[in-house]
């Protein structure tokens, strides 16, 4: 699709070129704060988490919205206020975003779970380190002065809030695509809980589907408040939501981990006689949480306390973010006449498409590196050459 065409389809997007955001989806995340309020300056003091942040529009938003707050509070302080962080996590490589830190890793290796602690507890850029060293002017006798044992180390800083609007690559079979992507928010979901702090806020993008009750259940056992929210900005053809969860906690006696131990794989409890879990990010939940047709007594289901209960922990509200009015993401909006056809903000570094204006260019040299070979490949896989006729249609009288 052109660009011409494109800007006249997607409102959003041109909109985002002419504001210097690097997508679209930038004004989700917009339309999501301004209804729920989920960058409150007051919440939000040591920073946020982008995973999946590949182009980065999220991240610009947010690196902006922290911009403008500390330049208030510091006319307001008559001092200088340090900005939350904001921390880009993805695995492919980003290009540098003015005020975010850029983790390039895997969302489910602990050691980008590690990194993202330390590079929201790295100390300022030019700020000067402290030390605290005794100076005394008099002499002590001997033994008669013990040096005061070292305080103990304070305990790392933890994001405010994750986000995550990352997914999958679609393939066009809804159920593979909701599958991967479900699978992919539980990753982001893991990996929240070991770098935000209590009481913090994630939010992740969702496709609405059969198992969306599972992924709600899954995110209450870690926040008293979930819900379901759509942005007008999000086509009302997609099936793509946004899950909001704030208030985390980590469930009683639940020890976050990557790894589980041998005990919790495989094997019976002797005293329950239920099967362990395959994985510890899932804590014990009572058996009748899985099943609509049990419930934990007869009386029980028969009270209307315990009804209304059930109620609630499987209705969620489904809830609209942004004007209702407004901008519609799936109208035609005529460009201005004569209104110049805006480059992107930022192109990929690793287009697809380089590959085959690599080969087209210089075949000989690229198919010594086997990446034509490869190429050719992936595109007879995607367009068998017997599905097309002569024609070019689809075949029929």
């Amino acid at each position: 699709m052109g660009r011409a065409s494109k800007d006249k389809r997607d409102i959003f997007y041109r909109k985002a070129k002419a504001e210097g955001y690097r997508a679209r989806s930038a004004y989700k995340l917009l339309q999501m704060h301004e209804t729920l309020n989920i960058l409150d300056p007051a919440e939000i003091r040591t920073g946020a988490v982008d995973l999946c942040a590949a182009p980065g529009s999220w991240s610009q938003v947010l690196a902006h919205h922290f911009k403008s707050v500390r330049t208030a509070a510091t006319a307001a302080a008559e001092s200088a206020v340090p900005a939350p962080r904001v921390v880009a996590v993805d695995l492919q490589e980003m290009a540098p975003i003015d005020g975010v830190s850029i983790v390039q890793g895997d969302i489910t290796s602990e050691a980008t779970a590690t990194e993202i602690i330390r590079v929201l507890n790295a100390p300022e850029p030019g700020a000067a380190g402290s030390c605290s060293r005794r100076e005394d002017g008099d002499e002590q006798d001997g033994d008669s002065a013990q040096p005061p044992p070292p305080p103990p180390p304070p305990e790392p800083r933890k994001a405010d809030i994750v986000l995550c609007d990352g997914a999958p690559d679609v393939t066009g079979m809804h159920e593979l695509d909701e599958y991967l992507q479900h699978h992919l928010l539980l990753a982001a979901l893991h990996i929240t809980v070991f770098v935000l702090r209590p009481g913090g806020s994630f939010v992740a993008k969702m496709f609405r589907g059969p198992n969306t009750p599972f992924l709600i259940a899954k995110s209450e056992l870690f926040f008293h408040q979930v819900r379901v929210v759509k942005p007008t900005s999000s086509r009302n053809a997609s099936m793509e939501s946004f899950i909001v969860c704030q208030d985390f906690r980590l469930p009683p006696g639940y020890v976050p981990r990557f790894t589980a131990g041998e005990q919790d794989v495989g094997h019976r409890d002797a005293e329950v006689g239920v099967p362990s879990r395959a994985s510890s990010f899932t804590p014990a939940a009572p058996s009748y949480a899985y099943d609509t047709a049990a419930c934990p007594s007869q009386d029980a289901a028969a009270s209307p306390r315990t009804a209304c209960v059930l109620a609630s922990a499987v209705l969620q509200p489904f809830m609209a973010c942004g004007d209702l009015s407004g901008l519609d993401a799936d109208f035609c909006y005529d460009r201005e006449a004569g209104a110049d056809v805006l480059a992107p903000v930022q192109p990929p570094l690793q287009a697809p498409y380089l590959v085959a204006a690599a080969a087209g260019a210089a075949g000989a040299a690229v198919a010594g590196t086997g990446v034509l070979e490869e190429a050719l490949a992936k595109k007879a896989r995607v367009e068998p050459t017997g599905a097309r006729g002569s024609d070019g249609g689809s075949g029929g009288a």
